[in-house]
């Protein structure tokens, strides 16, 4: 892990580009609930974007939203030189094999019924990439691929610890070998040791494979180590983005830095505590106007009941979006 997805001198190409999207689901009574509010980010080719922040954020709307989960409002999704949003037909099936998901829980993701070898072969065969007489073969180099022993692929999921379920979750993602990998709250739902060996799995696959990661998650110890940019979010809004250095030692917003605050450590000094973030998050079915964390922040001032602030660069690869931001 000390290894992290270690960065590039030069930047690589973008890969993905996401613009302006919006997704509102509509509620009784003819309103809109705003999950994700004119969202733009970039993934660059071989490396990880991670997105953070607390539970309602917007975050795994965000991602499920770019896979066609669920349909986009409005904005964009650049992928290829092509929008994957228009994606139709033969098209959209073709780019599925290009953008592929680990989901938190992997025992929801997988048919309690089909034995090992069958879930990481039927990506596949789906899309007629694997003949029946190969999938032995084939589910054998893919556990060696998540160093597992061969000899699992007869067996079925339940049988499996919640470690192995989540590399064979990894491995069925990756069977497609595509060039996007979504990891939704992949490490989450796994004990504190558990946690490191898939991180340091998904680091070597991604060097051997050049793979890019859309890395969710609400460890922000983990996700400062394992990214190379970061986006925090909140009320479905983008606050701040980081393509450069770690959250930690850059962290200019009130609410990154009042995340930071928040997180239990274990090298405590004699009287210091958490600083639990103050008030409640306003309801994303009435956003307020002006700047969607006014509520909680100890800076706030009138601008900030009146006009939202936007994303604005601070430093080389550094925005954020705050009216007072030094």
């Amino acid at each position: 892990m000390d290894e992290k997805l270690s960065a590039n001198t030069s930047t690589p190409p973008v890969i993905l580009e996401i613009k302006n999207l919006t997704k509102k689901f509509a509620t009784e009574g003819g309103r809109y609930l705003t999950a994700c509010d004119n969202v733009s980010l970039r993934a660059y080719a071989g490396q990880t974007l991670g997105i953070i922040g607390e539970s309602g954020c917007g975050k795994s709307t965000l991602v499920r939203t770019v896979l066609q989960i669920h349909p986009a409002t409005s904005g964009e999704v650049i992928f290829e030189g092509h929008d994957l949003l228009k994606a139709r037909g033969e098209r959209s099936r073709q780019n599925r094999r290009s953008v592929q998901m680990v989901f938190q829980d992997p025992t929801a993701a997988f048919n309690p019924k089909m034995k090992v070898k069958d879930i990481l072969c039927e990506p596949l065969k789906n899309f007629g990439l694997l003949k029946d007489s190969e999938v032995d073969a084939k589910a054998c180099e893919l556990l060696r691929m998540v160093e597992l022993p061969e000899d699992f692929k007869d067996r079925y999921p339940h049988s499996m610890s919640g470690g192995q379920r989540q590399r064979l979750g990894i491995a069925r993602a990756l069977s497609l070998e595509p060039k996007i990998v979504v990891c939704d709250e992949a490490t989450s739902a796994l004990d504190v040791s558990v946690q490191e060996k898939i991180c340091e799995l998904l680091v070597r696959l991604q060097k051997e494979k050049g793979v890019t990661y859309l890395f969710i998650c609400h460890d922000l110890g983990l996700v400062d180590l394992m990214c190379h940019q970061l986006a925090v979010m909140y009320l479905g809004n983008v606050v701040e983005l980081l393509e450069k250095g770690r959250i930690s030692q850059h962290a200019r917003h009130p609410y990154t830095k009042a995340l930071l605050q928040a997180v239990f450590k274990v090298d405590f000094r004699p009287g210091e505590k958490i600083q639990p973030i103050e008030g409640e998050v306003p309801s994303p079915l009435d956003v307020p106007q002006g700047c969607p964390f006014q509520s909680r922040c100890s800076q706030c001032q009138e601008i900030c009941c009146k006009d939202k602030p936007v994303l604005r660069q601070v430093e080389d690869g550094h925005w954020v979006a705050c009216h007072f931001v030094e």
